[in-house]
């Protein structure tokens, strides 16, 4: 692996935050060099006024003004380019990285988010960028820069007098052991703290959409009691984590240290033996105390980039994921959807589907039906490439759907799934989601044909009002109304529906079953449903039983063999005539 390719990944950066990187690194090593320019200033000016020695330069006051000036604008340009370099770059590089992840996460398959928590991939693109983005302004850069200028300085002592270049560089290399050598105790202690941030996260997250649940079972307190104890573990974590860098930090700089001492030493012994004189002794002092400094600062960087590693392995690990990829191209000969010994599995252990096969024609209704659990919604899911297949496959008009481009498939289906998700935004632009560009008519005879009329004239501003996030500020009925009417403004010519009335009151639901009635016609219509009642007008059930197909037919030919679709319609007929 090149240096390029090493640094890109282990930084999780572009090719163009690498650019950066090396522009920012060299203007870095640039400004510490022009730091050196006012110690040799010194460094000449108390020669001359010591006089009578092997550096006596003998130059006037209007020389080292001169110097003086011209060293304040080379040292002001460097810091510019510095500054400019490293932090305004990096900050776009931030706001690039942030956008790549986005559109990374949108190629992956929903396979991936099932694994990670929203609050997780949240914290990655924010929090975990962030720490990037630091490493990449306060750290590297100025860590790169002062190593380089230390070593340069370091080869010039030493040529100009090996001993005394001994007695100051001699803690350098066992102040860098010291910090690198806490790289595992550091890093397990970042781990166990992000994990616990997590937690909590989570815990604020969850504590905030299930308020009305906490409040209703009086369990309030004692779930803060929980969050409040996860807060305090990660303050623990922090503490502990932060003393753990300290004292490796701490530690190191103190040997620096010791370099003083040692070069006075050294210095004094070889000024009374007369191998140097005063002068040389005085530039070492102040060399020493110029190169220290920015060895200090450089042990601080070392610890902060080994406490960001495990940051910047999260951000990798989303580049790292495969993304669903496929022809742009699709032509499909007709919409029939055909399930061909399909089987699939969330977690590669237990098979939710392990042989599948049917058939969903196109101008045909087709029910998925069976009891909780038995991959109904999955199977939806699977016909738009929601996931790919462990096995078999499935066609749309004879196309295998695993070679198409996900966004490419999904523009020819409508879909409507029980749990649904709208947008802090106005009621017209969530609808219009279902087609960019659509006119207002357009939208509002959608929804219209949807029964969403009558609740949005009761909003304060009809169309033009904001519902708050996820529909906050409308019932389960009015959100799903919406999600139809969405639908219904896309007319793909594949429609997925599942439970697209559960939340509907009995006169609702038949007058929105009769837009949806409207929405499916001639086009391939694939329903998941509970409530025999969804399906009743259906062309063809398919029942789905311990991952297989038990049944499948028409309504009248299942319900004349008396099997699970029979007993399912027998029970809830039952059901329906209970009461208290």
């Amino acid at each position: 692996m090149s240096l390029r390719e090493y640094t890109r990944r282990r930084f999780a950066l572009s090719e163009n935050g690498y650019r950066n990187l090396r522009r920012s690194t060299a203007f870095c090593i640039l400004y510490d060099i022009s730091m050196i320019v006012p110690v040799m200033i010194l460094f000449m000016l108390v020669c001359d006024v010591m006089g009578d020695n092997r550096f006596d330069y003998g130059l006037e006051p209007w020389h080292y003004l001169v110097m003086c000036v011209v060293s304040v604008v080379f040292m002001t340009a460097t810091y510019r380019l510095q500054y400019d370099s490293t932090y305004f770059t990096t900050y776009k590089e931030s706001t690039q990285v942030r956008i790549g992840l986005a559109e990374k996460l949108r190629l992956l398959p929903l396979s991936y988010f099932g694994q990670k928590d929203p609050t997780d991939l949240t914290t990655r693109i924010m929090g975990d960028v962030t720490m990037q983005e630091s490493a990449m302004t306060h750290w590297f850069p100025q860590l790169i820069g002062a190593m380089i200028y230390t070593a340069a300085m370091g080869v010039l002592i030493v040529l100009f007098s090996p001993v005394m270049g001994v007695a100051a560089l001699w803690p350098v290399p066992i102040a860098f052991a010291i910090v690198l050598g806490s790289r595992r105790v550091q890093s397990g202690f970042t781990r166990r703290k992000m994990e616990r941030v997590l937690s909590v996260t989570e815990g604020v997250q969850e504590c905030l959409e299930n308020m009305r649940d906490l409040r209703a079972n009086d369990a309030g307190g004692r779930y803060l009691d929980g969050l409040f104890a996860k807060m305090d573990g990660v303050e623990s974590a922090e503490i502990k984590g932060e003393f753990a860098s300290a004292a490796f930090v701490v530690s190191a700089q103190l040997i620096l240290k010791f370099g003083i001492v040692t070069t006075a030493i050294a210095g004094g012994y070889l000024l009374v033996q007369g191998s140097i004189d005063l002068v040389v002794f005085i530039v070492f002092l102040i060399l020493i105390s110029r190169l220290y400094d920015p060895m200090n600062m450089s042990l601080q960087n070392i610890a902060a980039m080994i406490s960001a590693e495990y940051n910047m392995e999260r951000l990798q690990e989303i580049e790292d994921q495969p993304v669903q990829t496929g022809s742009t191209e699709f032509h499909p000969d007709g919409y029939d959807i055909v399930f061909d010994h399909v089987r699939f599995s969330y977690d590669d252990r237990t098979e939710v589907l392990r042989d599948v096969s049917f058939t969903a024609r196109q101008g045909e209704v087709t029910a998925l039906i069976g009891p909780s659990g038995e991959g109904k919604t999955t199977a939806a899911k699977l016909a738009a490439r929601f996931w790919d297949l462990d096995g078999g496959r499935i066609t749309v008009g004879g196309v295998d759907v695993s070679g198409i481009d996900p966004e490419t498939l999904l523009s020819c289906y409508s879909i409507v799934f029980q749990d649904v998700t709208l947008f802090n935004t106005t009621v017209m632009d969530n609808i219009r989601i279902g087609r960019k560009g659509a006119t207002d008519e357009e939208v509002m005879e959608v929804a219209r044909l949807a029964q969403c009329d009558d609740f949005v004239s009761r909003l304060p501003d009809g169309y033009m009002t904001v519902i708050g996030e996820n529909g906050a500020k409308l019932s389960g009925g009015e959100r799903q109304r919406i999600s139809i009417a969405r639908a219904l403004l896309k007319d793909a010519p594949i429609i997925l529906l599942d439970e697209a009335t559960a939340s509907l009151d009995t006169e609702c639901e038949t007058q929105v079953q009769q837009a949806i009635s409207e929405l499916v016609r001639d086009k391939t219509v694939l329903i998941v449903a509970h409530r025999m009642r969804t399906i009743e007008g259906a062309d063809r059930i398919v029942v789905l039983r311990d991952g297989t197909v038990g049944e499948q037919g028409s309504p009248r030919e299942l319900m004349a063999e008396g099997g699970t679709f029979a007993n399912m319609v027998r029970l809830q007929s039952m059901s329906d005539g209970w009461s208290l």
